[in-house]
């Protein structure tokens, strides 16, 4: 299958690395900051835990805000423009969480400053960056590839990641964001370009004058997204999905620790074998895309996931290859989840004629959605296993933890499906066009 000349595996690549610093930074973010405030500046856990929670809290809240302002203005700069102005944000305010100049009580402080500067910052990068990808495919493969390459360069800063999480390594995670950065920066001049507000096309023309202010224009916005029942079913399944896949997360040391009796280095091997399958694993699903199409590329991964994670429900202590086999399946189910809702996303953007006009605004619910999962998914699991009797550290009893680490993410993962299966999805966003006939000779 030939692709038009802008869309080949270079000028892919040079938009897809920029992913690679953003998921270096993402499990520090969530996993070694916590260690390392209470390790390194002796703040109590329940300080830094009401504090991530509340940077996280108004991070997640300013999200849609940020996507309509990203439209609003793009007439005067796009999606380029607020990578490259928040990109050295994110990177000062990373630095400053990981090196601060006080300590004790002051430190708490300037978590929370640094914090929320880091996270508005990641938001404003992230939201641009994936409003620029979803303009770039015209066709529901040509989408896949574009979230595949980005994805897959995700899923090497989060192998980079795992690598030096810890907190001796937190000045080594820096200088390799900052690399990495520049690096991706200078590649993305080689990348396609976002399409022009002015550039014609019924899309464009059909935009909307913004004489109104911020937060009115921020309402019509949302009206307007959240008025599109395509969205709407594909956001409900993207919400569930996302729960069934954080659950695990949330609870992957406690599983293998007390059901499996791991220790902290056999756990890491664990969790690199599941990102590297997902690694290897993407240009299958792109290949499945352009095969079955978006939708049914997407249900087949959900559908693998859920066969290969109820396997978990039979391991004990000890059976770290059984184990080891579950994370290699399911990372491989892993490229649907990451590349299919994104690619069916900037279709159905396109197919509403929200194109070069609403992506922010769409992204920026969407990002809502990504935080929110996170957050419910501790909010659902952890009182679940609490309400059931389990104690972590003790291993005798083990069965409510394993029903909440593999069934309910499972039966949470066919309903997402269920949803993907019902949505009255257009042909046209999920396949590629069939190729003209040829004409008899």
């Amino acid at each position: 299958m030939s692709h038009r000349a802008g869309l080949g595996w270079r000028p892919l690549a040079a938009y897809g690395i920029l992913r690679a610093p953003l998921a270096l930074v993402e499990l520090p973010l969530f996993v070694l900051l916590p260690a390392f405030y209470s390790r390194s500046q002796g703040l109590d856990l329940a300080l830094i835990g009401a504090v991530l929670f509340f940077t996280r809290l108004l991070d997640a809240v300013a999200d849609p805000l940020i996507g309509t302002q990203l439209d609003r203005h793009r007439d005067r700069q796009d999606e380029r423009r607020w990578i490259a102005l928040a990109l050295p944000v994110l990177a000062l305010g990373f630095a400053g969480m990981f090196l601060p100049p006080v300590s004790g009580d002051a430190a708490a402080a300037w978590l929370a400053l640094t914090s929320m500067v880091t996270y508005l910052a990641y938001s404003v990068v992230s939201i641009a960056y994936q409003a620029w990808g979803s303009a770039l495919g015209q066709t529901p493969s040509e989408r896949a590839r574009v979230t595949a390459m980005r994805e897959g360069f995700g899923l090497a800063g989060v192998l980079a990641a795992s690598a030096l999480l810890a907190p001796e390594h937190a000045r080594t995670l820096i200088v390799c964001f900052v690399l990495l950065s520049a690096l991706a920066w200078r590649m993305m001049r080689h990348a396609p370009a976002p399409p022009s507000p002015n550039g014609g096309g019924p899309a464009r023309a059909g935009a909307a004058p913004r004489a109104e202010g911020p937060l009115a224009g921020a309402w019509a916005a949302w009206r307007e997204v959240l008025g599109n029942p395509l969205f709407r079913w594909l956001l409900a399944a993207f919400v569930l999905n996302g729960v069934a896949t954080a659950i695990p997360a949330t609870l992957v040391l406690f599983f293998t620790r007390d059901v499996l009796g791991a220790d902290e280095s056999q756990t890491a091997v664990l969790l690199v074998s599941y990102f590297l399958a997902g690694a290897l694993g993407m240009p299958l699903w792109t290949r499945l895309a352009r095969r079955f199409g978006l939708r049914n590329a997407w249900l087949l991964g959900m559908a693998f996931a859920v066969l290969a994670f109820m396997w978990a429900l039979g391991l004990g202590r000890g059976d770290l290859l059984g184990f080891g086999m579950v994370c290699v399946l399911t990372g491989l189910a892993l490229g649907s989840d990451l590349v299919m809702p994104s690619a069916l996303l900037a279709a159905l953007i396109a197919d509403a004629g929200h194109a070069v006009r609403r992506e922010g605004a769409y992204f920026g619910v969407w990002s809502l959605a990504t935080k929110l999962n996170l957050a419910l998914a501790a909010g659902l699991a952890l009182p679940m296993l609490a309400w059931l009797g389990y104690v972590p550290g003790r291993s005798g009893d083990t069965l409510a933890l394993a029903l909440t680490y593999a069934a309910v993410p499972s039966a949470l993962k066919l309903a997402a499906g269920l949803i993907v299966l019902l949505a009255p999805l257009p042909e046209s966003i999920s396949r590629d066009p069939a190729p003209p006939e040829k004409a008899p000779a």
